[in-house]
């Protein structure tokens, strides 16, 4: 679809998001991201209608396809808050297991939760904040991570609904930081922190811009950065899954200084970067 002229770029591509956010399925997605999205589509569709529908087509590919199951933050928040964490600290996290059941990541992820986190930490000093780039429902997992009372967390996801959500939860153990709405493609965190995770998110990205881990990777204010990758697609493939995303990671890091190191669990593969 060839558009003539600034303004009349800038007015179908505000026409595009007013489009998209009009479904219930992308209405908290993040305006900065679908207009990221649906630029690239204007310019590559036949027509309005077929960029609109190749921009949604894009965001469930990069975002949508994750969620299991529809999430009721909602009530989430309100059976969290009833748990007296203090007195019942198992079913606080039988809760937080619960809900992460609802995302492709963290679904994996909990069958090697506590060993995932131990692995990782063992291997860096104390650490005392943390971003989380992408972070779906992983910052869940901070009452299992080997951290200081006083650690500070920053997450950052697409879904205003989700970082809502999360900003009740961190709020709700205790942990000063945030949860942020942000394309990190066009706009990467600028704070500084000790850790950054990076969690089966780069393939995501890289749907939307091929040298989106490299400029994320680059651009992260971070000591220490932990890069994950599925070890199996969504529909359960694993061929070749491990030595394609290795090879990946290897072009990411090239010509860099940095030292690294490769952890295999059974659910992803990890690698530990010391910035």
């Amino acid at each position: 679809m060839k558009v003539e002229g600034s303004d009349e770029r800038r007015e179908q591509l505000d026409r595009l998001v007013k489009a998209v956010l009009k479904s219930p399925k992308y209405r908290n997605v993040c305006e900065d991201l679908i207009k990221n999205i649906g630029m690239r589509e204007l310019s590559k569709q036949k027509n309005f209608k077929q960029a609109v529908k190749s921009t949604k087509n894009k965001l469930h590919q990069v975002g949508g396809a994750y969620f299991i199951k529809r999430p009721d933050y909602g009530n989430w928040l309100e059976e969290l808050r009833n748990i007296p964490k203090t007195e019942c600290e198992d079913l606080f996290l039988e809760k937080c297991t619960e809900i992460m059941d609802y995302h492709y990541s963290t679904k994996e992820r909990l069958k090697v939760l506590d060993q995932f986190y131990s692995s990782i930490f063992s291997m860096l000093p104390p650490i005392r904040s943390i971003m989380d780039i992408a972070c779906g429902f992983n910052p869940l997992s901070i009452p299992r991570m080997p951290v200081s009372d006083g650690v500070r967390y920053y997450a950052y996801d697409v879904y205003h609904d989700l970082t809502d959500f999360l900003n009740g939860f961190l709020k709700m153990i205790g942990v000063e930081g945030y949860a942020e709405t942000r394309d990190v493609i066009q706009n990467p965190p600028a704070i500084h922190t000790d850790l950054a995770f990076i969690l089966y998110s780069i393939p995501c990205l890289e749907q939307i811009d091929k040298s989106a881990g490299k400029k994320i990777l680059e651009s992260i204010n971070a000591n220490f950065i932990v890069v994950s990758y599925p070890v199996k697609t969504l529909g359960g493939r694993v061929k070749d899954m491990r030595e394609f995303y290795q090879a990946q990671f290897n072009r990411l890091i090239d010509g860099k200084l940095w030292d690294t190191e490769r952890l295999n669990f059974s659910t992803e593969m990890v690698f530990i970067i010391w910035k």
